[in-house]
């Protein structure tokens, strides 16, 4: 890659007005760029050759980079020229604290690349939404009978997740697929890869448009779904929660720890799958993860949840784990095993804008304005798909 050799700027504009008309670096855009790119200021000057304080400037908007200096940034941070002059997306509202796993130091840097990736998320399904009738969000929403503590108690746990599968008509057998059932609800799903980062999934709420963001690089399609499971239990239960919550180790621990039992909940209800465990040996869980599409830890788990195992027999299954090599990879994983679910309604909606020539490919890129790829994932498109499109015919409501 070839890099800048010095730090000359030139005046910067003082108003967004002037950015935009006179194609100048947005500074915004140059930081949410480095963050999602999971990059300091030091990293990212010494790639492009010039000094930290150059990239604070930029960032700033007290300094713009010589022509030579941009190109090389833009190459560095992954983005077209044309994301840097570009207004930030518009999306459905305000955004609610991301649901992360983990918070601290350790996971900061992924943690400001997802809330980056958020708003791309929202922003681009946002882009459609004045074509399109996205399915009308139908999620029941909960809060704890006991306010003083804030935190739901387990038989709350398990009533909610009857409650949300009466609501979703699901009676009390395995769930086919979850992510269909969730976009059918009106979530926004999401599969997408940051190279390096372990992320399962995060959930979010844009105005009143709820948002999961799952990892594209899950071997076990069992452990996806619960995934999908967990990010609904957030949805349902913790949309009052709020960044405070979340910055809490301690109460963040008890929020994520409601989720999990939601999910364990919801996918294997304590009416139906109870009557199926019959025995304390783990081959017996290989029929049970065919039939209920839910990982063998996670049903292990889900037993001793219940009361059905003591804490010797879940001590003697994990071993028997161990034993077989089960803890990373289970029978069913990897692309022989249960089928990965795939989000396909942001995909639909691409293929029914351009069918019904709302808006073209390059109308699409240029008002997005994010790397194709970046763009193809987030929509759910094959890799290339930006480049050339076929036409789709299919039926989804557009808007006058």
């Amino acid at each position: 890659m070839e890099k800048a050799t010095n730090d000359n700027v030139v005046a910067f504009p003082k108003t967004a007005q002037e950015y935009s008309n006179g194609r100048f670096l947005i500074p915004e855009r140059l930081q949410e760029a480095r963050l999602a790119a999971r990059l300091n200021q030091t990293e990212v000057a010494s790639l492009v050759g010039v000094s930290r304080q150059a990239i604070s400037s930029y960032e700033m908007g007290s300094k713009s980079p010589e022509p030579t200096v941009m190109r090389t940034l833009a190459e560095v941070l992954g983005q077209p020229i044309t994301y840097f002059t570009k207004s930030q997306l518009e999306t459905f509202g305000k955004r609610s604290p991301n649901f992360f796993r983990k918070m601290g130091p350790d996971t900061k840097r992924r943690n400001q690349a997802c809330e980056v990736y958020s708003d791309w998320f929202s922003g681009t399904a946002f882009a459609f939404e004045k074509y399109i009738n996205y399915p009308k969000v139908d999620l029941p929403q909960f809060e704890p009978e006991n306010s003083s503590t804030g935190e739901f108690t387990e038989d709350e746990i398990e009533h909610i997740a009857e409650e949300v599968r009466r609501y979703f008509g699901l009676g009390l057998g395995p769930i086919s697929n979850v992510i269909r059932l969730l976009e059918s609800r009106g979530v926004l799903v999401c599969r997408m890869q940051i190279p390096g980062e372990k992320i399962q999934a995060f959930s979010f709420w844009s105005g009143n448009r709820p948002f999961i963001f799952m990892a594209s690089d899950k071997s076990s399609a069992a452990r996806a779904r619960f995934d999908a499971a967990h990010e609904l239990g957030h949805l349902c239960m913790h949309r009052w929660v709020s960044p405070e919550d979340i910055d809490d180790k301690a109460r963040l621990k008890v929020i994520e720890a409601e989720a999990n039992r939601f999910a364990g909940a919801f996918l294997l209800p304590r009416k139906s799958f109870t009557n199926e465990v019959y025995t304390p040996r783990v081959e017996a869980f290989v029929d049970l993860k065919s039939r209920w599409k839910v990982a063998i830890q996670a049903m292990i788990y889900r037993c001793k949840d219940l009361g059905l195992f003591d804490e010797r027999q879940v001590t003697l299954l994990y071993k028997q784990i161990s034993y077989k090599k089960w803890r990373l990879s289970e029978p069913l994983d990897g692309p022989e095993g249960l089928p990965l679910e795939h989000p396909i309604l942001l995909k639909k909606v691409v293929d029914a804008v351009l069918s019904n020539q709302l808006m073209t490919l390059d109308e699409l890129k240029a008002q997005l304005g994010i790397a194709d790829s970046v763009i193809e994932q987030l929509l759910g498109l094959e890799s290339g798909y930006l480049k050339s499109s076929t036409k789709v015919d299919i039926n989804l409501s557009l808007k006058d």
